[in-house]
């Protein structure tokens, strides 16, 4: 509920019905959902939680572990990081082809708004490997507790994240006028 009210007073504080600070924190956290169950699944095949089996690290993951392994779940992180730039563009292009955004999407936007979303999926991605596994150690079941804080942490990232590109690009002066309208 807090993280919530925190992606709530960002919108309140920027342009609330853009119809890409929904979509941007949605995307992610579904992605990271995906990711969170599939290494759940992983340790239940090894055990119970609380059970340490060999591949459940009790520390902070490297990023390079995460990411860069030869790792199932390694490989799963990848691929589901790479489907983060079609599948925005996808959702730029029905967004924009419905006129149900009020940005205009310059080629200085869409590059904003590409890394906030590859920096929001990265950082969760690293986040679900950690958490899933700490819980996993403290006997809770990483489907049930991890999925609600890694998706609502993906709303409060996403916003913040394209909040601050809005940001960027007004300060550069990438403005549409009627922005907030």
């Amino acid at each position: 509920p807090r993280l919530t009210k925190l992606r709530g007073l960002i919108l309140s504080k920027t342009a609330s019905n853009l119809v890409a600070l929904s979509l941007s924190a949605g995307v992610g956290g579904n992605l990271v959902a995906v990711q969170a169950s599939r290494i759940s699944t992983y340790l239940h095949m090894s055990g119970m939680p609380g059970e340490s089996p060999e591949t459940a690290p009790r520390k902070c993951p490297s990023p390079c572990s995460t990411f860069f392994s030869s790792d199932v779940n390694s490989r799963s992180a990848r691929v589901l990081f790479l489907l983060v730039v079609p599948g925005h563009l996808v959702f730029l292009y029905t967004i924009s082809s419905m006129q149900g955004g009020h940005t205009t999407l310059t080629l200085i936007f869409i590059v904003f708004y590409m890394t906030a979303a590859l920096l929001q999926v990265l950082i969760l991605l690293y986040i679900a490997d950690w958490m899933v596994h700490w819980m996993w150690g403290r006997d809770l079941d990483p489907d049930n507790f991890s999925i609600p804080y890694l998706t609502a942490l993906g709303d409060l990232i996403g916003t913040g994240l394209l909040a601050l590109s809005f940001h960027i690009l007004w300060l550069i002066g990438d403005r549409d006028s009627d922005v907030g309208d």
